[in-house]
């Protein structure tokens, strides 16, 4: 039986903890319908940052309830809002009035996404925030940090959800943006393991963002079939679809997954002939809400295939750093072959 490995130090200082006050270098992405108060608590509460989605709510007052439900439960600890934004007419209507909320309940940590981001992270300086931005490209996130971004968060093909037009591994990605990047650098897409997080803390990577692994904690608020089935995924688990709209999603391979796979191969070509198949929605209340996990398009990444039984948040960040710690620990054996003059 697998032991959680018990709590010791904390192992890996790096710019990214300094930079946001944590204990351990690993960022809980923002998960739409998902980065709910109690998650996002956990996440905090074990040493990383996490960041509440307004999108997840369905009105201001709402919001607000679960940034004081978040306070309450992180007994004061920091805690992150996430602030997207869209490409879509409208969509970011609410995003000032989301950060003025946060902003005067005490929040400091922003990650944000999206293009042009620049407006945004000048409001959040203004109010004396952080701000982490996502982006899927090198040349976004070079924009990011001309824009003012505190860091950057780059994530690879692998991702779980929207990683853009990008076509590059993670690895490769972070390989190639460091390089390039002054800020703090986060690299997410695909990571599951504390192999990968020490891979990258080798290579001069900050930290890790991390979102499918954590599907699969107690704490994330959706129907324990859903999970049971995470629980019996592996690597091959995924699809990425849309990459002919330029806007690929990589989710679960469902049911739902496949018919848009299917009519995107037809030639559909525009949101409208897909109809209500990518309406995140109906994975919100089918999938998450009651369980029924081939209805919707939901976000996954290959990295659920490390998930093996539910259990605490906690768990499974001790023992992601546990094996990062054991992978560098064996990298003592190693030796290099001095050349004879």
């Amino acid at each position: 039986m697998n032991k959680t490995p018990a709590a010791r130090p904390a192992p890996f200082r790096t710019r990214l903890t300094d930079l946001f006050g944590i204990a351990h270098p690993i960022l809980g992405g923002g998960l739409m319908w998902l980065s709910r108060p109690r998650y996002v608590a956990a996440l905090v509460n074990a040493g990383c940052m996490g960041f509440l989605t307004p999108r997840s709510f369905d009105t201001p007052s709402s919001f607000g309830e679960a940034l004081r439900h978040c306070a309450e439960l992180t007994e004061g600890r920091p805690f992150g809002v996430n602030l997207t934004l869209s490409n879509r007419a409208g969509a970011n209507d609410h995003v000032q009035a989301w950060l003025d909320l946060a902003l005067a309940r005490g929040v400091r940590y922003f990650e944000t996404a999206g293009q042009a981001p620049g407006e945004l992270i000048g409001r959040i300086h203004a109010g004396g925030g952080v701000v982490v931005h996502k982006a899927s490209s090198l040349r976004h996130a070079l924009s990011a940090e001309r824009d003012g971004a505190d860091a950057v968060a780059l994530v690879g093909m692998e991702e779980g959800g929207h990683p853009g037009r990008n076509e590059l591994p993670s690895m490769l990605l972070a390989a190639v943006a460091l390089e390039h990047v002054r800020v703090p650098l986060v690299i997410g897409g695909g990571i599951g393991h504390g192999r990968q997080l020490a891979a990258l803390l080798a290579l001069g990577a900050d930290g890790a963002l991390i979102g499918s692994r954590f599907l699969v904690c107690d704490e994330i608020e959706a129907h324990a079939a859903y999970k049971q089935h995470l629980l019996a995924c592996d690597e091959h688990a995924t699809v990425a679809v849309l990459r002919s709209l330029g806007n690929t999603w990589r989710v679960l391979r469902n049911a739902t997954a496949e018919r848009v796979a299917a009519l995107e191969r037809d030639g559909a070509r525009d949101y409208a002939a897909f109809g209500e198949l990518l309406d995140s929605r109906v994975a919100r209340d089918h999938c998450y809400r009651d369980g029924d996990w081939q209805q919707g398009m939901v976000s996954l990444g290959p990295s659920i295939a490390f998930a093996r039984r539910t259990e605490p948040l906690r768990d499974i960040v001790a023992t992601l750093l546990a094996d990062a710690r054991q992978c560098l620990d064996n990298l003592s054996h190693v030796t290099r072959v001095r050349t004879q003059p």
